[in-house]
């Protein structure tokens, strides 16, 4: 994690990380002001509040209550050494809990990351650079050694060779890639999360059977993202960037819709149109790309190739984000190593969808094939040997398909996990299936897994398979676990070299008479591809062009964030195109709008139910605000301090809408019960001289947007670098 440090008055400093600032000071006996804590008390507050969090997570897994759990720290410095420390950590433990969750306490305090790390010792690298925004030295792994070169199946280059290109790559676009996390909680199992320091919220997970192969797949990931413009899905690119030269790519080209708002010529071809338009309801205007938000340049739309005819066509941005999410996209070494990636990842979440959605049995491995991998039995076993049931399957539904299936089951909460893999070579497909199951997890992580059902509808309901396609945490047919399985195991086997490989799967998609398009990236300098196959490889259904477009952004965006300088009619105008559009009251506002705004605010929270609270309030229309308040307070999740701002709202609203009570005969206790800040807010916001309480003003340029800011300036880097390459 990067951290910036400013300097402040006296002996303050200001330290910036992700969306948050913490300020630190000196006693006064130091020449301080007292003002804040010190850098090292703050240390000492870490291994504190980490092993305190290490508590609570047992607990939660458990159902143990924590209200009579008590813990503390003290430090005994060394008189001679005070550099040489116990760190004595206490912990108070109610009677009922039982012996058994007592040790599981105190080993849970043992795995406490801060105290693991001074335990192993950090290694402090000091330097001086000529400027800390430009230098972009990735904090990932030295330079290949040429005599200690990993090959593992599918890779056309070393995994040495292949970190030390991408970390280049991402070098030489001004990145800082960090490294949040590793884990490796059985053998051969290795994930790890990676991020752009300036920019967190552009991260990517990374897994594989060593180190270095999790690494590789992180940085792969995060490359395919960058050149995929995934990272920016969705989200508003700001005025001078929706005029620019290009917004996505130096090749796409703009369609202006027809003018009774039809879809332009040159955009899809007749296949495609039978496809996303099957009802003749597909307009122009729910193509406009929702990251320009530029209705008047028209429809962007970026070049693919049909691979049955080498024709090029043009496909909106606008229906790539809506429908297709990542799937279908890969970074590799050479293009067709990246294909293979991509058309893999895009027949494992097509057959996991069938498998899920037609509650298929499917076959087991046999302990003879499984015992041809033995890294991968050792994985199992590791699993097992921790109380969790494998199942290892075959889901390539009678060798048609090159796709494998490992599935844990949770006697601790009866949940189950399946995990889905693809890759030409079985083993491959196998090993992807069990490092995507223990992906960022730990063993506490494996406690929230769902349950089996036989409740058919809950495993077809079209969430129920985005939920698998994000993290495969979604819900399984207790169908998936009979004897009886619906297709005899196969020994598949669909390797060869990445052309070949490439070249088989293509195949299998035209015997399947499927249309594949295709288009390939190397701008960054690393070959990327996307592939879309219409009817196969869409996340989400085809009507959400229609019915639940992200460029519905567009109607509200500008209006939202100048929202404290509309008149009383333009608010009346949105808060009347909220409630006729139905969208759901809970959708938040950065999901509307495709602005980011940091979490810990008020608007980082809003949602559409509060947007249309605070609105009706300003325009001092009580009574759908007490509704709107009734239905915040009765659904809502929101910060302590927001909910006692509305259960204040709430008690002040009623004694207004009530002709025989009066604020005066109540304020007293009002403020002694909510505070007397919140209480003016309150009364203001009833009374009409408050507007938007807890909103801060903000506009079309994204002033003081930090969060959001951050993400444009990384995306800067990225167009910048395309404009250079054209």
């Amino acid at each position: 994690m990067e951290i910036k440090v400013n300097f402040l008055d006296n002996l303050r400093l200001e330290a910036k990380f992700d969306d948050f600032t913490v300020i630190t000071d000196q006693p006064i006996r130091y020449k301080g002001d007292g003002s804040a804590p010190s850098p090292f008390d703050y240390f000492l507050a870490s291994s504190a509040l980490c092993a305190a969090y290490f508590v609570k997570v047992y607990c939660v897994s458990r159902d143990i209550a924590t209200d009579n759990i008590r813990l503390s720290q003290n430090n005994i410095v060394d008189p001679e050494n005070r550099y040489n420390q116990i760190f004595k950590i206490q912990v108070e433990l109610p009677d009922d809990i039982s012996d058994k969750d007592r040790q599981g306490i105190l080993r849970s305090i043992e795995r406490c990351t801060v105290k693991k790390v001074v335990q192993t010792g950090p290694e402090f690298q000091i330097e001086v650079v000529e400027n800390l925004d430009e230098d972009a030295q990735a904090l990932l792994m030295g330079a290949p050694d040429g005599n200690a070169l990993t090959y593992i199946e599918g890779k056309d280059l070393p995994l040495e060779q292949t970190i030390a290109n991408m970390t280049q790559i991402l070098a030489d676009l001004g990145m800082k890639i960090e490294i949040a996390s590793w884990r490796n909680i059985v053998p051969h199992v290795w994930s790890l999360h990676i991020r752009d320091a300036a920019s967190p919220m552009c991260f990517t997970n990374g897994k594989g059977a060593t180190k270095e192969a999790a690494l590789a797949s992180a940085l792969g990931e995060f490359i395919e993202r960058l050149s995929c413009n995934f990272f920016y899905n969705d989200q508003y690119f700001g005025e001078e960037l929706a005029n620019a030269e290009f917004v996505h790519y130096p090749n796409e080209k703009w369609f202006k819709p027809g003018a009774d708002d039809s879809l332009p010529d040159g955009v899809l071809d007749e296949h495609c149109r039978a496809f996303y338009d099957p009802e003749g309801e597909l307009c122009g205007s729910h193509l406009i790309d929702t990251n320009s938000g530029n209705v008047e340049r028209g429809i962007c739309a970026l070049p693919f190739v049909r691979r049955s005819d080498g024709e090029t066509v043009y496909f909106p941005s606008n229906l790539i984000e809506n429908l297709y999410l990542s799937n279908g996209m890969s970074a590799g070494n050479t293009f067709p190593e990246a294909q293979v990636q991509c058309l893999s990842e895009i027949f494992e979440r097509a057959v996991k969808k069938q498998i899920i959605e037609q509650e298929i049995a499917l076959p087991d491995v046999p302990d003879t094939v499984l015992a041809k991998y033995p890294h991968l039995v050792e994985g199992v076993q590791a699993l097992e040997a921790q109380g969790y049931p494998v199942l290892v399957k075959d889901a390539s539904l009678g060798g048609q398909f090159p796709v494998a299936c490992v599935t844990l089951m949770n006697p601790r909460t009866g949940g189950v996990f399946a995990s889905f893999g693809a890759h030409p070579s079985m083993a491959v497909a196998i090993e992807r299936s069990l490092t995507e199951l223990l992906q960022g997890r730990s063993f506490e992580g494996l406690n929230d897994l769902p349950p089996p059902t036989f409740n058919s509808m809950e495993v077809t309901e079209p969430n129920n398979f985005v939920e698998h396609f994000i993290d495969s945490s979604g819900v399984i047919s207790w169908r998936f676990f009979s004897a009886h399985s619906d297709y005899d195991f196969t020994e598949w086997d669909f390797s060869g070299t990445n052309q070949a490989e490439a070249d088989t799967l293509f195949g299998i998609f035209a015997q399947m008479g499927k249309e594949v398009y295709v288009a390939q990236h190397d701008a960054l300098g690393a070959p990327v591809c996307r592939i879309l196959v219409p009817g196969y490889s869409e996340v989400y259904p085809v009507e959400d062009l229609v019915w639940d477009n992200t460029n519905q952004a567009l109607n509200f965006r500008e209006d939202i964030l100048n929202l404290h300088r509309l008149s009383d009619a333009e608010l009346e105008d949105l808060v009347d195109r909220l409630e006729e559009s139905q969208l759901d009251n809970y959708t938040d506002i950065i999901t509307l709008i495709g602005v980011e705004f940091d979490e810990n605010t008020v608007w980082g929270q809003l949602t559409i139910l509060e947007l249309k609270l605070l609105i009706y309030l300003a325009l001092q229309r009580h009574e759908e605000a007490l509704e709107l308040v009734e239905a915040f307070l009765q659904y809502n999740d929101n910060t302590v301090e927001r909910v006692l701002f509305y259960r204040a709202m709430q008690a002040a609203l009623e004694i207004e809408l009530d002709d025989e009570l009066e604020m005066a005969d109540f304020s007293h206790n009002l403020q002694r019960m909510y505070g007397v800040e919140t209480m003016q807010a309150v009364v203001g916001s009833v009374a009409g001289s408050v507007k938007f309480s807890g909103l801060t003003p903000t506009n079309m340029q994204l002033e003081g947007l930090d969060k959001h800011q951050r993400l444009l300036d990384s995306y800067q880097k990225l167009h910048a670098a395309r404009a250079r390459m054209k």
